[in-house]
């Protein structure tokens, strides 16, 4: 995943048991397609270059059974670790907070919810009979991607949709070429984390 064209689009598979979704870049050329194994004690997600899963590119695996905590380690085609996605404990209960890491653990993107009410919204009126099914539309939650320095990199944003089911990350900042891998698979992680959770 380099020479990325922005805006990204992931956009989720309804037909299926599995969570997974497909990432298009802005000439809708596919760049990715996630499928998360269902029913695992530990997360683990597999990232392939296309719909057919002929080709494993990344694999995303949790660290630990599901926690506060937990980080996400990211491997390559060939099983070598190249960073992770760490969630921020307890200080992302009101608002997600994400750091990613390279492979010699030193943090190097930073990943906030800009807005912590639009989760809380979406999750009390997502359980009001018919009413429900408008959250899609009317709540949309978004997560911005900082450097060290604090400078925005990106921004992802839930689109309205009606089962809520799409995703856009836009380009804010200067993207380092090294780093778009980090930055791709933290996302895809922290999206499936989140979407769940409201």
């Amino acid at each position: 995943m380099k020479n990325l064209m922005f805006p990204i689009d992931f956009v989720f598979k309804i037909s299926t048991l599995s969570n997974d979704f497909i990432a298009t870049d802005s000439n809708g050329k596919v760049l990715a397609y996630a499928r998360q194994k269902m029913f695992k004690l530990k997360e683990d997600i597999q990232i392939y270059g296309d719909t057919s899963k002929n080709q494993l590119n990344y694999q995303i695996k949790a660290d630990r059974w599901l926690d506060f905590s937990a980080a996400y380690a990211f491997y390559d085609a060939d099983g070598n670790t190249f960073g992770k996605i760490v969630r921020k404990g307890w200080r992302s209960i009101w608002k997600a907070k994400y750091q990613i890491v390279d492979e010699n653990n030193n943090p190097e993107y930073t990943i906030e919810e800009e807005n912590g009410w639009v989760k809380v919204a979406d999750s009390i009126f997502g359980e009001i009979p018919i009413a429900g099914i408008l959250t899609g539309y009317l709540f949309n939650p978004s997560y911005m991607v900082s450097d060290k320095a604090g400078q925005k990199i990106a921004r992802l944003k839930k689109q309205a949709s009606f089962f809520g089911r799409k995703f856009q990350i836009t380009k804010l900042g200067e993207l380092d070429e090294g780093d778009s891998e980090r930055i791709m698979l933290g996302l895809m992680m922290l999206i499936l984390l989140e979407r769940r959770r409201g």
